[in-house]
């Protein structure tokens, strides 16, 4: 049976203790203590989604759960497509934003609640849970949307005041029941750190069952590790030069954690915006000391990436090794928009802002000697209308599950960045917040 451990070398924890904990009782992120193979997806006739991801769950919790249950939990979970389109020779766009809140998140948040719901029904005595999360964008909306009307679980969202778009805040912000938006006066960086700060708390975690949605849970990352192997199955399993648009590379560690279990890759690309501590960090070994930088591109304005301390644990703190797999790179928000700009008129294609940072990177890189090359396309353009359609020039048309959250009404909460404040909101669900 799989185990999981923490990054920080704590003991080991059962499928349900991760899940449900978030954090490591020593703070640290947990990771699966043996990967599981994911090599041999050749076998897959079928180039669907639904079919490689209930390939791709069956193998890594196949000794939790039956395989019936598996199937029936990624097939509700994945009910709409993820398509790879060759948008000019030899590159491709992944788009993972056909979910219910068009984003790339909907794939993590929507198996993850399957899977909570799951364990969660097994239970003879009734669980009472809070999730928590903190947001720059679009795991907001997804969360929100997958755990919204679960029995025994509460989502408080945590997200920057200024830093969403409004389509984005009102995925979160119209939904009620058990979902609570939650503006924070600060950063993403102080969204992610009060969270933290949370969960790290023994007595906070015991009195109302904390646990986290972000990529912090491994329940969270781990199904994002079926997109990988989707996009290797349609390519017939040729390595890929995979390009990731990177904030706080929960996206590029699942597909490096794809890679270590068997799929085959050329090496990684890390797209950054000018939050590029991660580029930094794979040249001079050094985090270095700074806030966030506000761009266009906002889900990705994040100083301190969380999951570095999984990509290190992954690679033994190995600097030169994860330089041989992964190269870091980062572009300004002129150059974003000149690459949404020549993407539509050359191909006709619309990029949202973040990935068009990493198509901009796939075409600098780009080598047509080394295989296919694979943009992570994370989210649809229309969430981002006031960007896209001043620099095109047109009207996007909005998918429904956009349209519909705009007419409704908005239930919102303030908070400052501290955790008192988050104390009482727990507290209080928002009373005289």
């Amino acid at each position: 049976m799989m185990k999981f451990v923490s990054t920080r070398g704590g003991g080991i924890a059962s499928l349900e203790e991760a899940l449900f904990s978030g954090l490591a009782s020593d703070g640290g992120l947990y990771m699966p203590a043996q990967m599981p193979d994911l090599a041999n997806f050749t076998e897959l006739e079928s180039k669907e989604f639904q079919v490689s991801a209930v390939w791709s769950a069956t193998q890594i919790f196949i000794d939790h759960l039956k395989k019936s249950e598996l199937t029936s939990i990624t097939k509700r979970a994945f009910n709409f497509p993820v398509p790879l389109v060759e948008v000019e020779p030899n590159i491709h766009v992944l788009e993972l934003f056909h979910g219910p809140t068009h984003a790339f998140k909907d794939v993590g948040a929507q198996f993850m609640a399957g899977l909570m719901g799951h364990v969660m029904a097994s239970h003879s005595k009734n669980i009472q849970v809070t999730v928590l999360v903190a947001t720059s964008g679009d795991t907001g909306g997804a969360v929100a949307k997958a755990f919204h009307g679960l029995s025994g679980i509460r989502v408080i969202v945590l997200f920057p005041r200024d830093g969403v778009s409004e389509r984005q805040r009102r995925q979160m912000s119209t939904l009620g029941d058990n979902v609570f938006a939650v503006m924070v006066s600060g950063s993403f960086d102080d969204c992610q750190r009060i969270t933290k700060e949370a969960l790290a708390s023994d007595h906070l975690r015991g009195l109302y069952n904390l646990t986290s949605a972000n990529s912090i849970n491994i329940g969270r990352l781990i199904p994002q590790m079926f997109y990988y192997v989707h996009a290797s199955n349609i390519l017939g399993s040729v390595p890929s030069l995979f390009v990731v648009p990177s904030g706080n590379l929960g996206n590029l560690c699942a597909g490096l954690m794809a890679h270590r279990a068997g799929m085959p890759a050329v090496r990684f690309l890390a797209a950054m915006n000018a939050n590029d501590t991660f580029a930094k960090f794979l040249e001079t070994g050094m985090m270095g000391e700074q806030n966030s930088i506000p761009t266009i591109s906002s889900a990705m304005d994040v100083a301190i990436p969380s999951n570095l301390e999984r990509i290190r644990w992954l690679f033994d703190d190995d600097r030169d090794h994860l330089g041989r797999i992964v190269q870091g790179a980062s572009i300004d928000d002129h150059e974003t928009r000149q690459c949404i700009l020549e993407v539509y008129d050359k191909a006709g294609y619309i990029l949202d802002p973040h990935s068009a940072v990493a198509y901009k990177m796939a075409q600098k890189f780009n080598d047509n000697r080394s295989g296919p090359t694979v943009v992570m396309a994370t989210a649809h353009p229309a969430k981002f209308p006031d960007v896209v359609e001043s620099i095109i020039d047109r009207k996007i048309e909005i998918p429904e599950g956009l349209y519909d959250v705009m007419g409704k009404e908005e239930k919102l909460y303030n908070i400052m960045p501290n955790l008192e404040e988050l104390k009482f909101f727990l507290e209080n669900d928002g009373c005289h917040a």
